[in-house]
């Protein structure tokens, strides 16, 4: 397994790009409210995308028709926007997009409550989130890539949910997905050892019941199998030799 170590140059342009999809997120999530379509999300990002002069990393790989996946309840990730899928009140919908800035990709998930949602929806997300922060405290040189597995699984299902098996996150740089491959659970085995200079794409998909997907007809949008809600939360990371940098995480 071949894990690119990013030089300087590199690490500035995919943080430019990590500071441009954060934005582009950050507006998004201010955008979701009750009545609007999945596609309205899709249009508003393209346009958010292309008004920083980047290109969406999502339109047209392998065939994927917009420039973010919007997936709504059940929907673990790949949802494809519609003009027909308009959100409801209580609904919770997961975000999830990337730019291309410079020849450098990002990767970035949210998921938030449209409208007054349930208690239960509420935690499920704060516990997705969570979870990659228990996971991070691992992301830094000298630990193995296992110890991010286990401890998103172990905060995970402390709360009796389930973390999706058959996803997971990956290596990010020049293109959407490297090398490794970074399961949200454990593994039998330690893994690579992280070094300063990887470029991670971190990404906890929990469900409030069981961890079983499937595909939609439509080849993409992943479902719980149970009808459950599903939460999906996600940073694009560099492994520094102390606390890792959140590339996709900006405030000004």
């Amino acid at each position: 397994m071949s894990i690119s170590i990013k030089s300087d140059k590199e690490i500035e342009l995919m943080r430019e790009s990590g500071r441009i999809l954060s934005n582009v997120l950050n507006e998004i999530m201010e955008y979701i409210r009750p009545g609007i379509s999945t596609l309205d999300i899709d249009k508003k990002c393209t346009e958010l995308i292309r008004g920083y002069g980047c290109t969406p990393s999502f339109l047209n790989y392998n065939g994927f028709p917009a420039s973010i996946c919007v997936s709504v309840n059940d929907e673990v990730v790949h949802g494809i926007p519609t003009k027909d899928r308009i959100l409801q009140d209580g609904d919770i919908v997961s975000l999830d997009s990337g730019v291309i800035y410079q020849g450098f990709h990002s990767d970035a998930a949210r998921s938030v409550c449209v409208g007054e949602v349930s208690k239960e929806a509420k935690k499920l997300i704060e516990v997705t989130e969570q979870s990659f922060y228990e996971g991070i405290k691992f992301a830094k040189e000298g630990h193995h890539l296992h110890e991010i597995s286990e401890a998103i699984q172990a905060y995970v299902e402390s709360f009796g949910y389930s973390v999706v098996r058959d996803l997971v996150g990956h290596g990010i740089g020049r293109n959407l997905h490297e090398e490794p491959q970074i399961p949200n659970f454990k593994q039998k085995r330690r893994g690579p050892r992280l070094e300063a200079g990887m470029t991670l794409a971190i990404e906890p998909m929990v469900n409030a019941g069981r961890y079983d997907v499937c595909w939609l007809d439509d080849d993409w949008t992943v479902v719980s199998e149970d009808g459950t809600l599903s939460a999906h939360y996600e940073n694009t990371v560099l492994i520094t030799k102390g606390e890792p940098e959140l590339l996709t995480l900006y405030r000004k």
